[in-house]
């Protein structure tokens, strides 16, 4: 008898870690910013204050972002124009790319530098050649991580994203990095499909409305300045610290 209480007794200690694991598993959970549900097509399943993250395009996709339509159908030129970049100024891409817009943008910004932002190996590669080709000396690569652009704190007069936060896998953590690389008075612009205009010919999970955004940016402490409605299909909205 006494023998098969001892068995009962280590069989129970032994599962005491467990029990304590689950328990801690569940307050992370319980303090995590996302949950999850089955995915819908084209989504990964995991959601953020509501909103259902998009899959990733890949490196794969290089050349969609280079077609030449791309200027007539977004309107790049008046976007940048938007930017009101200064000569001296330090910008960074995020989730740059074929550097589409690095390039266009580092031209602006003779004196200061464009930081480009990815963390697909076979993209920087992409903009690295284009670097060694064109000789540009004010783009810097920056392999970044799904829940940091590894930027130095106070670093940049403004970032920028286009058509990439709605795929973030860490869109809470990656922005709170983002506001501690940005200097003072900086700003975030954001670029996204308008998911208010059903005309614009993108899928629902690559678009994100206004209101989604503000929301989304409020918990990390940034504000809406202004959102200049001149694109044809995408929102061109600045953010700024509270």
């Amino acid at each position: 008898m006494m023998a098969r209480h001892l068995l009962i007794l280590l069989l129970f200690l032994s599962i005491l870690p467990n029990c304590n694991a689950q328990s801690s598993d569940s307050a992370a959970s319980a303090e995590s910013p996302y949950t999850f549900k089955t995915p819908s097509f084209g989504g990964t399943g995991k959601y953020y204050l509501g909103r259902e993250i998009s899959q990733v395009m890949g490196h794969l996709g290089a050349g969609w972002l280079e077609r030449p339509e791309r200027e007539q159908e977004e309107n790049v030129s008046r976007a940048i124009k938007n930017m009101e970049l200064e000569p001296g100024e330090h910008v960074a891409d995020i989730g740059a790319g074929s550097g589409y817009y690095t390039f266009r943008i580092a031209r602006k910004v003779p004196e200061g530098k464009v930081y480009a932002v990815d963390i697909q190996p076979e993209m920087l590669d992409i903009m690295r050649r284009k670097i060694r080709k064109k000789k540009i000396d004010n783009v810097e690569l920056v392999k970044g991580e799904e829940k940091s652009p590894r930027l130095a704190e106070n670093s940049v007069d403004m970032v920028l994203m286009v058509d990439v936060y709605h795929e973030l896998a860490y869109p809470k953590e990656m922005m709170q990095d983002i506001v501690r690389a940005l200097k003072p008075g900086g700003r975030f612009v954001l670029l996204e499909y308008r998911m208010e205009d059903p005309s614009v010919p993108i899928k629902r999970l690559h678009k994100m409305s206004e209101e989604q955004a503000v929301k989304e940016m409020k918990a990390v402490g940034l504000k809406l300045r202004e959102n200049k409605d001149n694109l044809p299909w995408q929102h061109f909205m600045v953010f700024v610290k509270e």
